[in-house]
């Protein structure tokens, strides 16, 4: 079993090295596809450190940024693994959960698995209470859509098996990509898990880039996704 750890990367100059350091440490045999979305910081150089340093990692640049969504077209098309996981280039999850996060579909019996803050994992940071709320509200909204059951759909870890990943066809450029993936993975009617996962948070002094006009847009993409594709 072979694992495409996709990470999309925009001004993470801070935390690129860390987190690829923490995905190299995890025992399974992988590659990392970075996918660098016209950062304006040194993420691109670093990238190219990186990629020397390590023979399983391959980077790919956009010369216009393109969106969370637009770096995961990328990263998805780039694939030779059997499993395709997504992983933020921040901090805020852990590649430690990595071997929960795989259990169901090493096991045979998921083909999705989503990795949830809200489930009770082994901590997470406390939450921005309006971003808490906006999540729930949005999961609860595309869940009436899809008629999927689940507690985090804005969740970055959404893993796939390598079936599922070429069917995808990603179109979203912004973070509406979350309700498009969960729209998509709804109408194939394929085996879809969650799990419990740690989740350290960062706020906007950090580097947190989500805000309210990604709330709406995501509204607008729950609809577009589930209706009209």
């Amino acid at each position: 079993m072979k694992l495409s750890v996709v990470i999309p990367i925009y001004n993470e100059e801070r935390t690129l090295a860390e987190i690829v350091r923490r995905v190299q440490a995890v025992p399974f045999e992988k590659e990392l596809i970075l996918v660098n979305d016209c950062s304006k910081d040194n993420s691109r150089a670093i990238m190219t450190e990186i990629a020397a340093a390590h023979d399983n990692v391959r980077c790919f640049h956009h010369e216009i940024n393109q969106g969370k969504g637009g770096a995961l077209r990328t990263g998805f098309a780039q694939v030779s693994g059997d499993i395709v996981l997504i992983q933020d280039a921040d901090l805020e999850y852990d590649p430690a959960d990595y071997p929960v996060l795989l259990r169901p579909i090493l096991e045979g019996k998921a083909d999705v698995v989503f990795g949830s803050r809200f489930l009770g994992g082994a901590y997470s940071r406390v939450h921005l209470f309006y971003h808490y709320i906006g999540n729930r509200l949005l999961t609860l909204m595309s869940n009436c859509f899809t008629n999927l059951n689940l507690s985090d759909m804005e969740t970055c870890y959404k893993v796939f098996t390598r079936k599922v990943a070429d069917r995808l066809d990603i179109r979203s450029r912004t973070f509406a990509v979350e309700p498009e993936i969960t729209a998509k993975v709804a109408k194939m009617r394929v085996r879809v898990y969650e799990v419990p996962i740690t989740y350290a948070g960062r706020d906007y002094s950090e580097g947190k880039k989500i805000g309210p006009k990604d709330a709406v847009i995501a509204f607008f993409a729950i609809v577009r996704w589930s209706v009209f594709h």
